[in-house]
C-alpha cells in the first residue's frame, strides 16, 4: 500500500513538473524590466507601428466632426497689406502709393524677389562694364543707357585703360520712388555698396582708384519693365550719383 502511495506520488509531481516548464517556456518569465502592455487607445508618436492610413482606427482618430452650432475653425488671416512693402519704403510716401499701383497691375510683383533681382543685377552690370562685356550689358540695359556704356567703353580702350572692380558687399537696398507710367513699371532704387575699385593705364600704373581700399558707393538706378510682358525681367533705364 505504501509502495503504491509513494508512486502515485511521484507520477503526479512529475507531470506538475511537466506543466509549470511548459508554461514558463511559452509565456516567459517577468524579471522586472518588462515594458508595461501597448494602450491600444493611446497616440502611437511618429514612425511608430500604429494604424496605417485608411485603416478605420486611424481615420476615427484623425476624423473632426463639428458638433452642432459650434463656432466654425479660424480661418488664416490674409497677410496684412499695411506692412508689405516695408522695410523697402516709407508708410505714405510717394513710393509706397507707386508700389501698390505697380502690384494693381501685375500681381505676381513680389518685392522681395525683385530686391533680389535688382541686387544681382546691379552687381552684374559694374563687373561686366570694368570687363569690358558688351553682351551682358545689352541684355541687361535699355538700348539708350547701353548706347552711353558702349561709348564710355570705346573711350577707355581707346586710352588703354583698364579698371578691376571687386564686391565686398551691398549693404542696404532703398526705394527712392516708384511708378506706374501708363503700363511701364519705374523703379528707383538706392544702393549703398562696399567695393575696391582702381583704374589703371596702359603702363599699368594705377590713375583712378585704390586696389588696397574698400570704398562705399551710393549709387541711384532706375530700373523699368513693361507690366503686360511676359518677360519678368527689368532692365536699367538711368543711373546717377548719389548727392
Amino acid at each position: 500500500m505504501q509502495d503504491s502511495f509513494d508512486m502515485t506520488t511521484i507520477i503526479f509531481a512529475l507531470l506538475a513538473a511537466f506543466v509549470v516548464w511548459k508554461l514558463r517556456s511559452v509565456l516567459g518569465t517577468r524579471n522586472g524590466a518588462e515594458k508595461p502592455p501597448s494602450n491600444p487607445f493611446a497616440r502611437r508618436a511618429p514612425g511608430g507601428l500604429g494604424p496605417r492610413a485608411g485603416d478605420p482606427a486611424r481615420d476615427s482618430v484623425n476624423r473632426v466632426i463639428p458638433l452642432p452650432g459650434a463656432a466654425e475653425p479660424p480661418v488664416a488671416a490674409a497677410p496684412d497689406k499695411a506692412d508689405r512693402w516695408k522695410p523697402y519704403a516709407e508708410p505714405g510716401s510717394t513710393a509706397w502709393a507707386g508700389l501698390d499701383s505697380i502690384a494693381a497691375a501685375d500681381p505676381s510683383f513680389d518685392i522681395k524677389a525683385f530686391i533680389e533681382g535688382a541686387k544681382s543685377a546691379y552687381e552684374m552690370i559694374i563687373t561686366a562694364f570694368a570687363e569690358g562685356n558688351r553682351d551682358v550689358l545689352r541684355h541687361l540695359l535699355i538700348p539708350a543707357v547701353f548706347e552711353s556704356f558702349a561709348a564710355a567703353l570705346a573711350d577707355r580702350e581707346k586710352r588703354g585703360e583698364k579698371i578691376t572692380t571687386t564686391f565686398v558687399s551691398i549693404d542696404k537696398v532703398m526705394i527712392e520712388a516708384a511708378a506706374l507710367r501708363g503700363k511701364t513699371a519705374d523703379l528707383k532704387l538706392h544702393f549703398t555698396s562696399q567695393m575696391i575699385t582702381a583704374t589703371r593705364d596702359q603702363s599699368g600704373k594705377v590713375v583712378d582708384g585704390n586696389p588696397d581700399r574698400v570704398v562705399q558707393v551710393d549709387d541711384i538706378w532706375t530700373f523699368i519693365r513693361d507690366t503686360d510682358s511676359r518677360d519678368p525681367n527689368w532692365k536699367l533705364a538711368a543711373t546717377e550719383t548719389a548727392s
